[in-house]
């Protein structure tokens, strides 16, 4: 087990760009139990410093080459026990790094049905196949009369039996599948058709009713559109691999020929080479390009997940409002606006229905009705969630606003906020737990509401692949990309810290070494014997052991507790630690905590010890200069502009102010309050060559935008981030390879693109982008 450990260790420290010491000690620690953020914040010393992405990739590929392995001793008792298994091949075994790999050195000794090749055998053509092997200068046709009798007609059955033992012997030779398998991956591409009759049914899928670009290059987001098109029927898909390629022998069959040094011009040459061309057409071609369009797949969603991964980790750290009483809006036409009212800790006070639109048209009463509330409960903040109705009812709320008196007192701030998610909340046991006796449609005013005053506290209340901020999520492994939300749920509650007196078991869920149950166990303690006063109140709760408490008790934060340090990051095993620092200052712990000046004359290397090293000591400095820091930005909102309203009131060269919503490699999606996002391509975020967006803008971000096209009957708007107006697009989105269109292929080889071709100023780089869930 310890040497399994030290490989694998060896293995993913090159990959994470670690030492190996590092990464033994963080899979130690990881089979023990503990969490991601728990390691990458309090056991520093123990993986020298790991940090939460370099943990996460670890544990991925920990889990990867776990199952790698038991694969491996899956196939070794399966070969050993067909007495097949020698030294040569367990070492080949052993060397294997990939699955794949593992499964072309299988696939000889792999149980399978009767092939044609064993019927072959079993008639007595293995000698035949073996002759003309060993000696090309006899004519096949020749020797295969030998071998006709009883069971075999006439020669050339003798001749496709010999076939079929060399063409098995060829596709299950590792070496030979591996290396052709490379071939194609350098040099196939994908080729994208309409199919027949289905024209106007699909026309979303247009841009890939003649596509062909390099396989090698095809980004993620084109490869699922493309596979979706194919779901749907509507495209068919194939690699091709030297299709131009007009010599009589394809490299792919020389390849192939190689495997048995057919090259020469005897009988038994040319009888072979054919043999090698019938093995790619029927057995080995078909073969690679499932792995390869497999691939292509697994590639891509990939890209899809960790994009969707890192939206939900921006939005998730969203900057919050703050516990201000707060007024949530779900637009509504026909059905009305519904409106919830929550004070500074969240909690409901108000709800109430209106009705300013058709059919009621009820504005005067609606505006009262509001006013009325944000009188009576000195409201701050009104979140108005940005559905059907959104601008309405902002416009709305804009004029209540202006006709309240000067001496009524500050006026609330109106925030149009994503209700993406709300509706899901609604329905859910969580929000009917929470508010039992509270109609359905409210329950999403009350979201609406809290999300502006802490997105990711309402946020964990809702599954993650409900948030709306991936592409073609549904498209994707549903296990992997919920595995990996999760995860980033995960490290965005443990990055923030949760408040232990006033958080929902939701939230606490998402604790380190925490979950559903003792979460809900923690809210029921609390509820029956008032707020905690210390950390070390958590031993009383039912079910939370020592293991539990040392992996959730650094997260989870006391104010005004009867311990200082309760309120700081600060574990409670180093708060001896933090005790020796606040008496070298001579002074109590509460005047301390801020002081920067005093806290930074000290020498960190003082105070370490024999199980807190430096990194854990300037942890603890760091924290006592700003206790109970919230790594979130400060929090701004965008203000939409007047009298744009819809994509019909765009006009090219707008400038707006936006949220951005989503981002991909290829661009950033842009909320301009028209109820459809503009996209602001790779090549528009910057006056600069940008390969990726998420490196000039993330999810949640204000953003000023320029309009650049608008196509109303596609719903299609292109905005652009660049001081010039958008007028290099063009020459920039050229050199991205993230959006557009390949142009045709040349009947040429080497003249077969490497890259796609832009098509006007974005093109099909919009048409790629907005087919999305």
């Amino acid at each position: 087990m310890a040497s399994d450990i030290k490989r694998i260790a060896t293995i993913i420290a090159a990959e994470i760009g670690a030492r190996a010491e590092q990464a033994a000690a963080a899979i130690g620690l990881l089979d023990e139990g503990a969490t991601v953020p728990f390691v990458a914040r309090y056991r520093k010393e123990v993986t020298g410093g790991l940090d939460d992405t370099q943990l996460r990739d670890l544990a991925e590929r920990l889990a990867y080459l776990r199952e790698l392995d038991a694969r491996r001793d899956t196939i070794l008792g399966s070969i050993r026990e067909q007495g097949k298994l020698t030294e040569e091949l367990e070492a080949k075994i052993a060397a294997a790094a990939t699955k794949a790999e593992l499964e072309d050195i299988y696939l000889p000794y792999k149980p399978k049905r009767r092939t044609k090749a064993e019927i072959a055998r079993e008639r007595g053509l293995g000698p035949l196949a073996e002759t003309i092997l060993a000696d090309r200068a006899l004519v096949p046709a020749d020797v295969a009369l030998a071998y006709v009798g009883e069971e075999i007609a006439d020669a050339k059955t003798a001749l496709e039996g010999a076939r079929d033992i060399l063409s098995e012997q060829l596709a299950e030779n590792a070496d030979l599948v591996g290396k052709l398998r490379s071939y194609m991956k350098e040099r196939a591409f994908l080729r994208a058709r309409v199919v027949d009759g289905k024209q106007e049914a699909g026309a979303k899928f247009s841009d890939y009713f003649d596509h062909v670009e390099r396989w090698a290059n095809v980004p993620g987001h084109r490869a699922l559109a493309m596979l979706r098109g194919r779901n749907e029927e509507v495209l068919s898909l194939d690699i091709e691999v030297d299709a131009d390629d007009v010599s009589p022998v394809k490299p792919v069959e020389r390849m192939i020929a190689n495997a048995y040094a057919i090259g020469g011009s005897l009988p038994g040459d040319r009888w072979l080479m054919e043999v090698a061309g019938w093995t790619w057409r029927i057995k080995l071609s078909l073969h690679l390009t499932l792995d390869l369009m497999r691939d292509l797949r697994e590639r891509a969603e990939e890209e899809a997940i960790h994009v969707f991964a890192r939206n939900l980790k921006d939005l998730l750290l969203a900057a919050p409002a703050g516990s201000r009483a707060t007024m949530g809006l779900d637009p509504g036409i026909r059905t009305g606006v519904k409106v919830a009212v929550v004070d500074g800790t969240g909690k409901l006070v108000a709800t109430t229905t209106v009705y300013p639109f058709p059919p009621r048209n009820d504005v005067r009463g609606t505006q009262a009705e509001l006013a009325k509330l944000i009188r009576l409960h000195k409201l701050e903040l009104i979140s108005i969630g940005n559905g059907t109705g959104s601008r309405e009812t902002e416009r709305l709320v804009a004029d209540m606003l202006s006709d309240m008196p000067a001496d009524a007192g500050p006026k609330p701030l109106k925030v149009i906020v994503s209700e993406a998610g709300a509706s899901v909340y609604s329905a859910s046991a969580t929000a009917a737990a929470e508010f039992p006796g509270l109609d359905v449609s409210l329950r999403g005013a009350v979201s609406i509401a809290r999300r502006l005053q802490d997105p990711l506290a309402e946020l964990v209340k809702i599954e993650p692949k409900s948030i709306g901020v991936g592409q073609y999520q549904h498209d994707v492994d549903q296990y992997r990309l919920g595995r990996s939300l999760e995860a980033v749920v995960e490290d965005a509650v443990n990055a923030v810290g949760v408040d232990l007196n006033t958080a929902s078991a939701p939230l606490l869920a998402r604790v380190s070494g925490l979950g559903a149950s003792l979460a809900e166990a923690i809210v029921a303690h609390r509820d029956a014997t008032g707020p905690f006063a210390s950390r070390r109140d958590l031993m009383k709760v039912s079910r939370l052991g020592p293991r539990a408490f040392e992996q959730c008790a650094g997260f989870l934060r006391i104010a005004n507790g009867s311990e200082p340090l309760d309120a700081s990051s600060v574990h409670p095993e180093a708060y001896g630690v933090a005790k020796k620092i606040v008496a070298a200052c001579g002074r109590d712990v509460r005047s301390l905590m801020g002081d920067s000046a005093a806290l930074k004359s000290l020498d960190p290397r003082v105070f370490v010890d024999e199980r807190f090293g430096l990194p854990t000591v300037r942890d603890i400095l760091a924290e006592l200069e700003k206790p109970g820091r919230d790594p979130r930005p400060g929090f701004k909102t965008a203000t939409f502009a007047d009298g744009v309203d819809d994509i019909r009131d765009l006009k090219p060269g707008m400038l707006l102010e936006g949220t951005v919503t989503n981002v991909a490699a290829f661009g950033a999606f842009v909320d301009i309050g028209v109820h459809q996002d503009g996209l602001v391509h790779v090549s528009q975020l910057a006056d600069r060559f940008v390969k990726d967006a998420h490196e000039v803008v993330k999810a949640g971000d204000v953003v000023k935008v320029r309009v650049v096209e608008v196509d109303i009957k596609r719903k299609r708007i292109a905005l652009s981030m660049r001081k010039d107006g958008g007028e290099g697009g063009a020459r920039a989105g050229a050199r991205d390879n993230g959006g557009g269109k390949p142009a045709p292929r040349s009947p040429t080889p080497q003249r077969q693109p490497e890259r796609p071709a832009q098509q006007g100023a974005f093109g099909a780089a919009l048409a790629d982008a907005l087919k999305r869930k």
